[in-house]
């Protein structure tokens, strides 16, 4: 079985065709919609591709099960999820721009 604990052996996987193929089931079986976002009564589709310009990043394929602990689910379609990239950031606890909360409301003296 296939390892993916070095970051080598993580990019070699996700620049693969097989990871490619499925990644673009995975997107299309959710309608390339954020399915975090369509669980809150939220929507985020897809970017769409302008004629020129390079298409903006919008959505992730998330492994729910973490290819370097789960190596065998890694090309499972069950295993994946659409997320855009807020919530895929979310899931992975890398919140950027915004602040912590304060431990105590209480009023500075």
């Amino acid at each position: 079985m296939t390892e993916y604990k070095t970051e080598a052996q993580k990019r070699t996987f996700y620049k693969s065709g097989a990871w490619n193929k499925l990644r673009q089931l995975a997107l299309d079986r959710d309608n390339r919609e954020c399915q975090e976002c369509k669980r809150e009564g939220r929507v985020h589709v897809d970017s769409i591709k302008v004629e020129g310009d390079r298409k903006s990043v919008e959505l992730n394929v998330h492994h729910k099960y973490e290819i370097e602990d789960y190596p065998q689910l890694a090309l499972v379609l069950d295993n994946l999820t659409t997320l855009c990239l807020n919530c895929h950031n979310k899931m992975h606890g890398r919140v950027f721009g915004e602040q912590k909360r304060k431990r105590w409301d209480d009023e500075m003296w």
